[in-house]
């Protein structure tokens, strides 16, 4: 890994160290790659996913969710 750059990184606040993951997994996904699944991770998959399709009017949006992630982070 590149030290000098994660050290660039770290004196980022916060917003823009989330800016800057967000736009890294981006760049990752719209090449195509992705990390396989663990066998848990796909039994947890089908669970949410069952679970949503019970009660699919029991949601949160993205926005919401990432507004209170960011609150969190800043306290």
């Amino acid at each position: 890994m590149n030290t000098q750059l994660l050290q660039q990184a770290r004196v980022l606040d916060i917003d823009e160290q989330i800016e800057l993951v967000e736009a890294i997994w981006d760049g990752i996904v719209s090449r195509g790659a992705a990390p396989a699944l663990t066998e848990a991770q796909k039994t947890e998959l089908d669970r949410r996913l069952a679970d949503h399709l019970a009660n699919p009017n029991d949601v949160v949006s993205w926005s919401e969710i990432k507004a209170e992630a960011i609150a969190k982070i800043r306290q």
